[in-house]
């Protein structure tokens, strides 16, 4: 009987697509969903922050307490920053890095321990044509990051910015579409900065996705502001667009913006901001609060600058020391008190700019159902706003046209 895998994963949607890669890529083990059952855990791990680790070791510890004798494999991120440390402590079967990925059959099969880092300039060679558990495809089109922000460390675990083959991602997406597939996220460590090292562009590539049959809506990761060049706004309007946007700008005090050696300016920001809003965009972004040297008054000026932002969705998250970063010895530090304060005060305004946003809109919504709970079938519309459906018919995996709906605080909802 053949062994069963579970696969743990933590941290971004490039995870999840490299979680893809190794389950496409078994030959001799059984996928299981169920943790419990597993022979197997490969913990797929993100090491964005300190925090991030601490996750995956307090992770390893639940499973240890188990004492059920599951044999452990630690890839992602945290292969490079915290596998040799948890292989020495014997806490971990294997160690190895996202290059090693496609081997994983080898890898599971190693009898003694071993750590294999691979290297950072590795591009996926796999075409991954079926997304376990998922009515969503991922697709993986750029793997690094040449911005070096000073609180990051993921430059350094996930190399400088490469694009994938442009032929293997639409070979991808053919296969995907052909299997039922519909929606395609397009996902990467810097995903803006696909082409520029081929010499084609992120607008090509998805003019060429929306040409293949069945592919029906397209939505990005998350971009960068000077990353929407004028290519780039003349396939706004295309109808398989998403209409929401995720923008990253981690902060709108230009003081704060230098701090980070980010790259974008608020004036300009708040001018590309309010050019997707009228063209109908949701817009979401990124945003540190508590990063060192983040007074109280620069606190007061980038909410006065959130506010005139036509914002919809927030990923915010208060600043975590990340060991071997610039910022990680920047003074003066702020209060963990503070930064939690600050943070929930920016979700609070965002989502009330959701709501607004959910009630000035009266058009009819594109949504693709992807799961059911408890009586109630759980989707997303066009604009990444969640709606929750009532109805006698199975709904799940369909895409639904709903105009008759009502704006509820945390969701819209309908009965259909």
């Amino acid at each position: 009987m053949s062994k069963k895998v579970y696969f743990k994963t933590f941290g971004c949607r490039t995870n999840l697509y490299d979680s893809q890669v190794m389950m496409s890529s078994l030959q001799e083990y059984e996928i299981t969903e169920n943790e419990d059952e597993a022979d197997v855990v490969v913990i797929n791990s993100c090491t964005v922050t300190n925090g991030a680790d601490t996750h995956v070791r307090s992770y390893i510890s639940q499973l240890e307490k188990k004492g059920d004798n599951k044999k452990l494999f630690l890839t992602g991120c945290g292969a490079h920053t915290k596998g040799e440390s948890l292989l020495r402590e014997g806490r971990v079967h294997g160690v190895f890095g996202q290059s090693e990925k496609e081997k994983i059959d080898t890898l599971l099969k190693k009898e003694q321990p071993f750590y294999e880092k691979g290297d950072l300039n590795h591009i996926d060679e796999m075409v991954v044509d079926e997304f376990v558990g998922k009515s969503r495809a991922f697709i993986k089109i750029q793997e690094g990051c040449n911005f070096r922000c000073s609180y990051c460390i993921i430059p350094f675990v996930r190399g400088d910015a490469r694009s994938m083959d442009e032929g293997r991602i639409l070979e991808q997406v053919s296969r995907l579409a052909l299997n039922g597939f519909g929606e395609f996220i397009l996902t990467g460590t810097n995903v803006g900065s696909y082409g520029q090292d081929t010499k084609t562009s992120l607008a090509q590539l998805m003019k060429k996705m929306s040409l293949i049959r069945g592919v029906r809506r397209i939505r990005l990761g998350s971009v960068e502001p000077i990353q929407i060049t004028d290519e780039f706004k003349e396939i706004l309007d295309e109808s398989w667009m998403e209409k929401h946007m995720h923008i990253a700008l981690q902060h709108t005090s230009p003081k704060m913006l230098k701090l980070m050696n980010r790259r974008n300016v608020y004036r300009q920001d708040r001018e590309l901001f309010e050019f997707l809003a009228d063209k109908g965009y949701a817009i979401g972004t990124d945003f540190i609060t508590g990063f060192p040297g983040e007074s109280e008054a620069l606190w007061q000026e980038a909410m006065e600058n959130a506010k005139a932002l036509p914002l919809t969705h927030l990923h915010a998250f208060t600043y975590s020391k990340r060991d071997g970063t610039p910022a990680a010895t920047m003074k003066p530090e702020v209060n963990g008190k503070v930064a939690k304060e600050r943070l929930h005060e920016i979700e609070a305004l965002v989502n009330e700019k959701n709501y607004a946003f959910r009630k000035a809109f009266n058009g009819e919504l594109d949504v693709l159902i992807e799961s059911y709970k408890s009586g109630l079938y759980h989707g997303l519309d066009q604009h990444f706003n969640k709606i929750v459906v009532k109805s006698d018919e199975d709904l799940l995996g369909n895409w639904v046209k709903i105009s008759d709906y009502e704006v509820m605080k945390e969701h819209n909802y309908a009965n259909i």
